[in-house]
């Protein structure tokens, strides 16, 4: 089966998952706008204005924070030398008190439409950067420098559980593609329980969901240092 066929499905039991590519961010990029696009578009600014699930962003905003992580990671090794110890000083900057801090924003006169293509544009930009660089660069992430890989693998959870949150918000299901779920989460959360489907695994390690025996978490994190 095709990496662009891939369902929820997943890998057979005990399989390893794989590593992280290029092709991952953009079927998670390319699920997560399918998604979007059944929301509403003409007359729907209500609709995008509401909270996006748990988060204290609206969906507008979280949408342009996703656009935003996608666009930071791919410019992040894009330096022919990347920085190790801090991101590339591009200026990030808030629209709104207590809203994201944004190098990227959508114009908000193109509506939803145009909202979505800033966000497509974006992951096109990270497909492209992880497809292209060498596997040998790395550069400077919060939590731990990284390679294209980690950065494929945190652009497929950023978009994953983004859309989750903004499923909530616009009244929409979401079940994600099951094949870059268990390879980011591989990737990046290397002590998550066993035994379970990837997908709620992945929400419990994201502080957005519980498993059996396992709470919801306050505060989590990934490790995204090669290994």
């Amino acid at each position: 089966m095709s990496r662009s066929s891939e369902t929820s499905a997943g890998a057979p039991a005990g399989a390893a998952p794989g590593p992280v590519t290029a092709d991952d961010v953009d079927l998670a990029v390319q699920a997560c706008l399918a998604l979007l696009r059944q929301a509403p578009s003409d007359g729907g600014a209500a609709a995008w204005d509401a909270k996006a699930g748990s988060l204290e962003w609206s969906c507008w905003e979280t949408a342009e924070h996703l656009a935003d992580d996608l666009f930071a990671y791919a410019v992040q090794f894009g330096p022919r030398t990347p920085p190790l110890t801090r991101e590339v000083p591009f200026v990030w900057r808030r629209t709104a008190p207590g809203g994201p801090a944004n190098v990227v924003f959508a114009e908000r006169d193109a509506g939803a439409e145009g909202l979505l293509q800033v966000l497509d544009a974006c992951g096109a930009l990270l497909t492209a950067m992880v497809r292209t660089a060498s596997p040998e660069v790395r550069a400077h992430h919060g939590f731990g420098v990284s390679d294209p890989e980690g950065f494929a693998a945190m652009g497929v959870v950023e978009t994953l559980v983004h859309a989750h949150d903004l499923a909530l918000g616009l009244g929409l299901s979401w079940e994600p593609p099951a094949g870059p779920c268990a390879r980011a989460l591989a990737r990046l959360f290397p002590d998550a329980p066993g035994g379970q489907a990837p997908w709620p695994t992945l929400l419990w390690a994201t502080g957005r969901g519980e498993l059996p025996g396992r709470p919801r978490l306050a505060s989590w994190r990934w490790y995204g240092e090669p290994r």
